[in-house]
């Protein structure tokens, strides 16, 4: 580790914590992070020639794996014309007709650059449609940072122990409802107690930043319902879930309609991108078709959506991808669980499709309550006796997994022994 050590000390001098995100600077886990120097397929290589199995896949969106050949081959295609027009093009239309086809909900959609953009735009346009202040969201959802999603945020913000950002308004603060994932009844009491006032419901409808956690039976439908009633606008945050859970994304698998939505990266085949879309007369009010001003220079980018069509039309025309997907993560929480019976441990652990996340805890996990109840100080442990042993995880107990078609079943027995190992090791 002695490249990666270097340069981290030298990127404190230079960067903010020493990193450009915070939870890559492992505080939750010990040590000091590993720099990448290259990926393909299932494997990362660091700056000092390890190798490690991936089960991060950028936060998601390599569901094909690192350096897929027919994305690689879409952006050497795409270079040689430019890199950027700040200017309409082909691929901009093609995209977006894609999307439509493959996320019913989206009639309409328009390209950002970020995930944390997309969410940003997407209250915007909900508050300007329905001329309302407020939005509902989860405790323990990560949009992005946002002044208005840091209120009880997840992902990197539980992870520094920072829950609720300096920096945030207090006015930006009481428009901000949130409520325990899982919990209809709470939900309901928020919107009776500000009746006419609740723009939008925002949340991850599967969530991956407190962690895998699974809507339980009925939630989603009934915030479906609860929006219906009381004319607000559904938003699922599916930068995560998108064109991973399914070719549609989670509202395909869950059989729910949001009237927005919002993606991330994958649709740039991992390159800086995002998009929000969905019912037609509320995106129509996005400028310059309507009042609400949203722009951005680097929007639909040639080389990003090049990428991201090679991405999205393989994933479009193989649904045996999402097959696989299924098989390997079954395989994987299988073997995870089966391990744990063999060492008499009760670990949770939340599985869907090809999303998945250990919980150092015995609780049940279905919320944040649920998800604060881990031993942190265990999970760091095992993160660095899954590093030792070639397993590449994310460094926080407060995110989830994503695995990739790359996997082959020998890998994932090999990630299954690191496991009992790393368990045995720190138990």
């Amino acid at each position: 580790m002695t490249t990666s050590e270097q340069l981290f000390e030298k990127a404190k001098t230079l960067i903010p914590g020493g990193v450009n995100s915070p939870v890559r600077a492992f505080r939750a886990v010990g040590g000091n992070p590993v720099f990448i120097k290259s990926a393909k397929g299932p494997y990362l290589v660091d700056e000092d020639g390890n190798r490690y199995i991936e089960l991060i896949n950028s936060w998601g969106p390599m569901v094909l794996g690192h350096a897929f050949e027919p994305v690689e081959e879409a952006v050497r295609e795409a270079i040689q014309h430019s890199f950027s027009f700040g200017a309409p093009t082909r691929k901009e239309v093609e995209m977006a007709e894609l999307i439509t086809n493959m996320v019913p909900s989206v009639e309409m959609v328009r390209m950002v650059n970020s995930g944390t953009e997309a969410t940003m735009a997407a209250i915007r346009v909900a508050r300007g449609f329905t001329g309302r202040d407020k939005l509902i969201k989860f405790e323990g959802c990560y949009h992005g940072h946002g002044d208005s999603f840091l209120i009880a945020a997840g992902s990197g913000a539980i992870t520094m122990g920072t829950p609720d950002s300096p920096g945030v308004t207090k006015a930006t603060a009481l428009d901000t409802l949130t409520a325990p994932f899982n919990d209809l009844y709470a939900v309901e009491r928020l919107i009776d107690a500000n009746a006419n006032q609740i723009a939008a419901i925002i949340l991850e409808p599967v969530v991956g930043n407190m962690g895998c956690v699974l809507p339980e039976p009925g939630f989603l439908q009934g915030l479906r319902e609860l929006c219906d009633k009381n004319d607000i606008l559904l938003i699922f945050d599916e930068v995560m879930t998108g064109f991973r859970l399914a070719k549609g994304g989670a509202q395909e698998r869950f059989g729910i309609r949001p009237d927005l939505t919002t993606m991330g990266k994958i649709i740039g085949g991992g390159m800086p991108v995002g998009a929000y879309g969905g019912r037609r007369d509320i995106m129509s009010i996005v400028s310059p078709a309507g009042p609400v001003y949203q722009a951005g220079t680097l929007s639909g980018n040639p080389i990003a959506m090049s990428a991201g069509l090679a991405m999205l039309r393989h994933l479009n025309d193989h649904p045996e991808v999402y097959t696989r997907l299924e098989e390997l993560g079954t395989r994987l929480t299988d073997g995870i669980r089966a391990s744990m019976v063999k060492l008499g441990l009760d670990f949770t652990i939340n599985h869907l499709g090809s999303m998945y996340t250990l919980f150092m805890t015995e609780r049940p996990v279905s919320n944040f309550v649920d998800a604060k109840t881990c031993d942190l100080p265990l999970f760091g442990r095992y993160f660095q006796a899954m590093l030792k042993r070639g397993v590449y995880l994310a460094p926080s107990q407060f995110e989830s997994l994503f695995l990739s078609v790359a996997l082959t079943d020998e890998l994932i027995d090999q990630v299954i022994w690191a496991n009992e190992e790393a368990l045995k090791e720190v138990i």
